[in-house]
């Protein structure tokens, strides 16, 4: 990988579905296959540096022209599984959820009406001919969703101090068809539970999003960007995985003292990403 910038990186997380070569069709299995073998494939942070670079000319491309041809790649027991980065759908997506959270002056400021009103209109025409089209990789700014820690597990936990050169890293990876049952025995659990709230319609969006891809894959949850604003030892302490299952358990035992006690522990944890973003 190459050495990292020195410019700091925006705070976001990553949910990424790696599928096997046999779930695509031809001639996209050949197309992976072929990139697969590359010794030059870019890194999480040059898809990162490439999406900063469309905000640089004015007016700002908010979506790429064309489709990425570009994938994530690992060796899982001996297959091969990709994850397409499908960089044009993800900005046409992200495009859409931008209004809910910038004031109408400050979304102007960056992204002009009528970029805005050109970028819509693009992808509802490339919507009515691709209508089954998903992303392979979910994100999420300055916090990791709690429905997201729910796929994964302690166990499955992996964290890199990191170097001089590379940033720490903070990552889980599981295979999909752990990661739907644990969505499944967690929604069974928290409808019994807690009344209808964001966990569970977070839960059940995740789960659907899940069921699109095939039963081989891998799902991984990174915390990307976030490690360049949290300290080496907060990371090094965030267990939130345990703490959500934990929390889960416990309800499912009716024991709603130790529910709130890792509860409470994901709260104080997330409201200081939180203050920092304030800060910010």
């Amino acid at each position: 990988m190459p050495k990292v910038s020195s410019v700091i990186v925006p705070y976001t997380t990553y949910l990424r579905v790696y599928e096997p070569l046999a779930a695509f069709p031809e001639p996209e299995r050949g197309h992976w296959t072929r990139y697969a073998r590359r010794p030059d494939r870019p890194s999480y942070q040059d898809e990162l540096r490439r999406s900063l670079a469309d905000l640089l000319p004015t007016p700002p491309v908010p979506v790429p022209v064309h489709e990425s041809g570009d994938a994530f790649v690992l060796d899982v027991d001996g297959v091969v599984c990709v994850c397409p980065w499908r960089t044009r759908l993800r900005g046409w997506q992200a495009l859409d959820e931008l209004a809910e959270e910038l004031p109408p002056p400050v979304l102007d400021a960056v992204l002009p009406p009528v970029v805005r009103r050109q970028a819509a209109q693009d992808y509802e025409r490339w919507l009515a001919r691709n209508p089954d089209a998903r992303p392979w990789i979910r994100t999420a700014t300055w916090q990791v969703p709690l429905n997201w820690f729910v796929l994964v597990g302690d166990e499955e936990r992996r964290f890199d101090k990191g170097s001089a050169d590379t940033p720490p890293a903070l990552r889980y990876r599981t295979p999909m068809v752990q990661a739907r049952r644990r969505v499944a025995r967690a929604l069974r659990t928290l409808k019994e539970a807690v009344d209808e709230g964001p966990l569970i319609d977070g839960l059940i969006d995740v789960g659907r999003w899940l069921e699109e891809f095939h039963p081989r894959s891998l799902v991984e949850l990174d915390y990307g960007g976030l490690v360049h604003v949290l300290p080496v030892g907060e990371l090094e302490d965030d267990h939130s995985a345990a703490d959500v299952a934990e929390g889960i358990e416990a309800l499912r035992h009716g024991d709603g003292v130790t529910a709130g006690e890792a509860y409470g522990r994901l709260v104080e944890r997330w409201r200081s990403v939180r203050d920092r973003r304030s800060a910010n």
